[in-house]
């Protein structure tokens, strides 16, 4: 059966139309009934694949789904909600938070719903500063290795290339501009993703093909999260 089906999208498109708190409670109930209990079984579900196939990896309904409250304090843009959902995998033993929330929370695996802008991806992004410098490091010192994972021509295929958002257009202090890795060295975020279909988010196979995308991914999270300590298991 799918989690999300046309109730889902339209109940997202009218919020999207409707952004205020009048009415987003008096429609609170398909909310609940077609993007967060659907969000949440998915997230269980994977949970249970991931058990199969990246076991360090995990998703919990409460802390894995993202609230649908926006964070308006410091916004020129005051519409309280988010008009998408989406869930966050992340290590068992890193926290649930992402990117320069996270303090150094590590690579997980993220899912996107959206009306005509759904995604899956995984990586970190925009860790923050100490996590960054991490990276770097790494990557300096065996850029080839890198490049090996995140150039990978089925990863080329099926993702594309890695983000460019908030690349730096310099060099970051303490390596020069012919660097071996001078070409990663610049990021910023280092995830992967590509686009979803509507008819791919609200069909049946949706968690195998989740799964797919994760397993191509698995490579760069395994390599952002042994930086930071977090390291892979076989088993639970």
């Amino acid at each position: 059966m799918p989690h999300f089906d046309s109730h889902s999208l339209t109940f997202l498109k009218q919020l999207a139309r409707n952004n205020r708190r009048d009415w987003f409670e008096a429609h609170r109930d398909d909310y609940l009934e077609h993007v967060r209990q659907p969000m949440g079984d998915l997230v269980q579900e994977m949970d249970l694949r991931f058990a199969k196939f990246a076991p360090e990896m995990t998703g919990d309904a409460k802390r894995s789904v993202f609230r649908i409250y926006r964070d308006i304090r410091f916004s020129s843009d005051k519409s309280p909600y988010k008009t998408h959902a989406a869930c966050w995998f992340f290590h068992r033993e890193a926290s649930s938070k992402v990117g320069r929330e996270s303090h150094g929370g590590g690579a997980g695996f993220y899912f996107h719903v959206e009306p005509g802008a759904s995604f899956v991806g995984g990586g970190c992004w925009m860790p923050p500063r100490p996590a960054l410098k991490k990276f770097r490091a790494a990557i300096a010192e065996e850029p080839k290795a890198f490049e090996k994972i995140v150039a990978a021509p089925a990863v080329k295929r099926r993702f594309g290339a890695l983000s460019e958002e908030e690349m730096l257009k310099r060099m970051p202090r303490g390596y020069c501009d012919d660097h071996p890795a001078a070409r990663w060295l610049r990021y910023q975020s280092f995830t992967l993703g590509r686009k979803l279909t509507d008819a791919e988010v609200t069909g049946s196979r949706l968690t195998t093909l989740l799964q797919s995308d994760f397993f191509g991914v698995l490579p760069l999270v395994r390599f952002l999260n042994g930086v930071l300590g977090f390291r892979p298991r076989d088993t639970r």
